[in-house]
């Protein structure tokens, strides 16, 4: 077989990996423009002098368990599920200015300090600027074997030679190599250095944390195909404005993909923060209008959520509705049950709804406390002290059940909540603990209106 024979072209979306049968501008799978390219690869007949491929039953292949070794950053540790495993890659994402170095920056530090080997690759900065930032903070180990690298060639090289346990890359984005025709910080080029990277952890059990840019959308920048590469995505979160981050895992191989972990941004790095249902409640005079707290789920752990609303005079002609950390279409539909299904004449009305402490609320559960909350505005009566409300509302008024209502309740007990609004039907049954709060069931939003009238909220 000549090889022109052996060769074939065919086309691949260097964005989503389609393969379209022929080149276009644009790929008919994601929608991306000019992301057609040209591939050229071996015919279906495979090379010579490979030996063959010996196959075996399933149930047969021994079954290898990747015990993780434990970052010294709990929180980390909580969303990779349990620590870091000898060979995976880690692609950590997050916005500039997010933190994503200085979180980095600990866990060399932490892990140096543990006895581990580390090497800390940047590309971003100088050297003389990370241990600038390491000294700041307090991460300063002697044990992080620190330089300034932006050349695959040269990092695999390092990692070669230093054989460390943790290999550091900041960010991904900034290693080239000439070796590939595409332009450095493409989408090919960097699929193809995270390819490179990977085969290294691999044959060299080495652990590795590789930073990430992300586009405007809060995506990793590159291909999508970069994120199958790796083992783990994390994505840090976070508004410069608060010092609340949150660590979010969207995908990995070795655990649940469903943890999250919060972190505290201060000026000697970032803390961590093991119980930040305190950050997200009111504080201040517990018996002001306008104010309940909810309890909501980020991954499998439950925090609880101050909402908080206003209700005024409307300015314009049409009421204005304005959220901070609540999902304004969700806040406006729940308005609209009020007005419909409690009477509420809220036409007039200029309402503004918050969670404390600027958290992104979106879990449903928490409808029951942004209604509280709204009416306690409109008619300027408080939501009785140490109460808490668990519950999705419908349009037709009705209180739906909600997932992972025992935790909830755990931690609202644990917060100090005596009482708890939860949806009719789900409350405790012999077998099912009351979790050391009281529990009031409510069929429909009408029904909460009428329980919470002899707390001191008259009828509306």
């Amino acid at each position: 077989m000549s090889r022109s024979k052996a060769l074939r072209t065919s086309y691949r979306c260097s964005v989503c990996g389609a393969e379209p049968p022929k080149w276009t501008g644009r790929c008919g799978a994601c929608g991306r423009w000019d992301s057609v390219e040209e591939v050229v690869g071996a015919a279906a007949v495979g090379p010579p002098g490979l030996p063959p491929v010996v196959l075996a039953p399933l149930t047969e292949v021994p079954a290898g368990q990747a015990a993780p070794w434990p970052t010294g950053v709990g929180e980390l540790d909580r969303v990779l599920g349990g620590g870091i495993v000898p060979g995976s890659v880690v692609l950590l994402g997050g916005e500039p200015g997010v933190g994503k170095s200085t979180l980095l920056l600990e866990v060399a530090a932490r892990a140096a300090a543990g006895g581990r080997r580390v090497v800390y690759l940047t590309g971003e900065e100088s050297a003389s600027q990370v241990a600038a930032r390491a000294v700041r903070i307090g991460a300063a180990d002697p044990g992080v074997k620190l330089a300034n690298v932006t050349e695959l060639g040269q990092a695999l090289a390092v990692a070669a030679r230093e054989r460390p346990e943790l290999l550091v890359v900041d960010s991904i984005q900034t290693l080239s190599s000439t070796e590939f025709d595409s332009a450095p910080g493409g989408v090919t080029h960097v699929r193809a250095v995270t390819a490179a990277l990977v085969a290294a952890a691999k044959q060299g059990a080495m652990a590795c944390l590789l930073a990430g840019h992300v586009t405007k959308d809060g995506l990793v920048a590159g291909p999508r195909t970069l994120e199958h590469l790796v083992d783990a995505v994390a994505m840090f979160e976070g508004d410069r404005h608060s010092a609340l981050r949150l660590l979010r895992c969207a995908k990995n191989r070795f655990g649940s993909a469903d943890e999250v972990g919060c972190f505290e941004m201060t000026e000697e790095g970032v803390r961590e923060v093991v119980d930040p249902s305190g950050l997200f409640l009111a504080g201040g005079d517990p018996a002001a209008p306008g104010a309940c707290a909810g309890v909501m789920m980020e991954g499998r752990r439950p925090m609880a959520v101050g909402i908080q609303a206003l209700a005024v005079l409307a300015v314009g002609a049409a009421p204005r509705r304005t959220v901070s950390g609540l999902q304004s279409a969700r806040a406006a539909m729940l308005l609209a049950v009020l007005e419909a299904r409690c009477g509420l004449d809220l036409r007039g009305r200029d309402v503004y709804a918050a969670t404390v402490g600027g958290v992104r609320c979106q879990d449903p559960a928490t409808d029951l406390a942004v209604v509280l909350a709204a009416a306690s505005a409109y008619s300027g009566l408080i939501v009785p002290p140490g109460l808490a409300a668990i519950g999705e509302v419908g349009l037709g008024g009705q209180v739906r059940p909600v997932k992972a209502l025992g935790r909830r309740l755990e931690e609202a007990a644990r917060l100090g909540f005596a009482r708890a609004v939860v949806p009719a039907g789900v409350g405790p049954r012999p077998g099912r603990p009351a979790a050391g709060i009281d529990i009031v069931e409510a069929a429909g939003v009408g029904d909460v209106l009428q329980i919470l009238q002899p707390a001191g909220m008259a009828a509306i």
